[in-house]
């Protein structure tokens, strides 16, 4: 007999499938220090400005991220603080586990490492 676990926990999956890309967490991670507008991000985290803005647009989706409108400038900010703690404390579990997680044959699969994480 299987167990139906998953429309209690249907919120908190699709949470981290919007985390589990590292073009997005790097783009929460720049905003973490405060609102930037896609050229900003595009600039600093050397992507095209297509992928800057698709990911910008699944995390706005999600509601993890906004913007507010200057003149003809659109500048995109964390909309919840929570998410840095939830950050931090993955970065606690990831020094706690060591490689595990990242040498897991289902989830550790190689990403782009030209994107440099940091919570």
């Amino acid at each position: 007999m299987a167990i139906d676990c998953a429309p209690g926990l249907a919120p908190a999956a699709a949470l981290f499938r919007s985390l589990g890309d590292p073009t997005r967490l790097a783009i929460l991670q720049r905003l973490a220090g405060g609102e930037a507008r896609v050229v900003d991000l595009t600039g600093e985290l050397r992507l095209a400005q297509s992928t800057v803005s698709k990911h910008l647009a699944c995390l706005r989706d999600c509601g993890l991220v906004d913007y507010r409108v200057e003149g003809r400038q659109s500048f995109y900010a964390l909309t919840r603080p929570e998410l840095l703690d939830l950050l931090r404390s993955a970065e606690q579990l990831l020094a706690a586990t060591g490689d595990a997680v990242a040498l897991c044959p289902v989830h550790g699969a190689p990403v782009d490492s030209s994107v440099e994480v940091r919570a």
